[in-house]
């Protein structure tokens, strides 16, 4: 469990948020985690779950069916989460997809989306990528061309979180391709809608629990008014979301950082090697006391980050230099940490073994650590 005496960046408020958010994971996730590994994906039910316990984009204003709560509720969720050792995608949806619905909706997008977004009844996606264009988003293929009070979708998208669950989506796409970054516009498409199809629930090295899918639109046909912020804006609107989202990976990193290094105390302290426990050695209690420095180091910096963003002033080279670091310490932590179980580290049903894997996505989504240096770089 999460030490969280020392945080500074939440009040009073936020930890009996913590509590709640820890009975429920611990009914209605916990004791299915190997199933949802098994299965690619998590049931609607857990989401209805989260919904009713008011876990499920905290955010959301008062009148659109939300709470009116600050990010911190969402990050407390996202600690809590990757402690667990989960991937679900309800971050995907607390962090990143609400803001565009809440910020850029029209009134009956809001009153459509954002009550079921906030129960659970509605999962969401944002497609971005595709099979030729990761990073480079400039680049996307994807068309939404116009047709009368229509548009008509065609291309494909990839690597979709929540891509199965997904009961509508947020398409990125160019509007007007001869407009370079400037013609990319964010269209919702809801699920079955003639045309879109979803491919196959993808088979990943780790996070085996996230439903990721390939999507493809043929001749998709749908109202103007389906275009979400302004037309032509699209680049611009992902830009503005960008703190938000490396931060919210950021949280999830060092999360999954604190549970591998409890892991590997836990373990060490309990397996006999030459007449004494693995703790004893040197080397590990070197390799532990690095490791914890680093976790500490990381909490504090976490929290500046938080309370930065909390305040409106956290910047996109800042978060970006959060999820550089957060996700690079995380890989540096998991992969000590199984390396101090041995053998065992290797086998999946130790936690390390899963812990180690899901990690290694962090620092490619949202954002290549090569881009993150970049994006860093520039504010130099």
């Amino acid at each position: 469990m999460l030490d969280t005496a020392y945080r500074t960046a939440y009040n009073e408020d936020h930890e009996a948020f913590r509590d709640t958010v820890r009975k429920v994971l611990g009914e209605h996730m916990e004791p299915f985690l190997d199933q949802h590994e098994e299965e690619g994906i998590v049931p609607k039910k857990a989401w209805k779950a989260l919904g009713e316990a008011g876990m499920l984009c905290p955010t959301v204003a008062e009148e659109n069916g939300g709470l009116g709560l600050d990010f911190g509720f969402n990050c407390v969720l996202a600690e809590e989460l990757a402690y667990l050792g989960s991937s679900a995608g309800f971050t995907l949806q607390n962090d990143i997809t609400v803001n565009y619905f809440e910020r850029l909706g029209s009134e009956e997008q809001k009153a459509k989306y954002l009550p079921g977004m906030v129960s659970g009844d509605i999962i969401t996606a944002i497609a971005m990528t595709e099979p030729g264009t990761g990073s480079d988003l400039q680049g996307i293929r994807t068309t939404a061309i116009e047709d009368g009070n229509h548009l008509i979708i065609n291309g494909s998208k990839t690597y979709i979180t929540n891509g199965q669950n997904a009961d509508v989506v947020i398409v990125v796409a160019k509007t007007d391709p001869a407009a370079g970054a400037k013609g990319t516009s964010l269209v919702l498409v809801d699920a079955g809608t003639p045309g879109f199809e979803k491919g196959r629930n993808l088979d990943k090295i780790g996070q085996h629990s996230a439903d990721t899918s390939e999507l493809f639109f043929q001749d998709v046909r749908v109202p103007k008014t389906n275009i979400l912020g302004g037309e032509g804006r699209g680049f611009v609107h992902l830009m503005e979301e960008l703190p938000q989202e490396r931060l919210s990976i950021a949280v999830s990193a060092q999360g999954g950082a604190q549970r591998a290094f409890d892991e590997a105390v836990k373990f060490t302290k309990d397996r006999k090697a030459f007449g004494s426990t693995v703790f004893e050695f040197q080397n590990t209690k070197f390799t532990l006391a690095d490791l914890k420095a680093k976790l500490q180091v990381g909490w504090a910096h976490l929290d500046w980050a938080i309370a930065r963003h909390l305040r409106g002033e956290l910047t996109t080279d800042e978060a970006s230099a959060a999820k550089l670091w957060h996700t690079e310490m995380q890989w540096e932590m998991v992969d000590a940490c199984l390396q101090l179980h041995g053998g065992a580290g290797y086998m999946n049903e130790y936690p390390i073994a899963r812990l180690w894997r899901d990690a290694r996505v962090q620092r490619i989504y949202g954002g290549t650590s090569e881009i993150m240096k970049e994006v860093v770089s520039r504010s130099i």
